[in-house]
């Protein structure tokens, strides 16, 4: 099952250049071709994509500097069901994914309602929360209506 990450038009998109540099990783050439070529994808990708798409940059660069990118929150990685990684393009706020059961589709979303009840449940978690992942599996608007005609 192929795993597309679809990412919403609205969703702002961080300039990963000014974050690494604010970081204080120098933006080398290689880099610089994976961000420009990060910036075109609205949907998903793997290293491996991101490997092949640019034969001039070396395998080793395109993990480490996923590795940054995934360090700084600008990209999302996710597990797929099939065991392989896919990542995507973060929008600024936190958000949680979904994942269609039938094409592998994955989307995000946000929901405040999620977030109260991660701090309610800190007080029942014995230590201290750092962090979470909600996937919820969905059928997608697309295999909805694949499934009806």
């Amino acid at each position: 099952m192929a795993t597309r990450v679809a990412l919403k038009a609205s969703a702002a998109r961080p300039d990963l250049t000014s974050v690494l540099e604010d970081k204080g990783y120098r933006v080398t050439g290689p880099r610089l071709n994976i961000i420009r070529l990060l910036g075109k994808k609205n949907e998903g990708f793997s290293a491996e994509e991101i490997n092949y798409a640019l034969p001039g940059v070396g395998r080793a660069t395109v993990f480490r500097t996923l590795k940054l990118l995934l360090g700084a929150n600008v990209i999302c990685k996710l597990t797929t069901r099939d065991g392989g990684v896919k990542y995507s393009l973060a929008r600024v706020e936190h958000h949680h994914h979904t994942v269609c059961v039938k094409c592998g589709t994955v989307g995000d979303f946000r929901d405040v309602t999620i977030e109260r009840l991660l701090r309610t449940l800190g007080d029942e978690i014995q230590g201290q929360i750092v962090g979470h992942r909600i996937e919820v599996d969905v059928v997608c608007p697309s295999c909805q209506k694949a499934s009806r005609n």
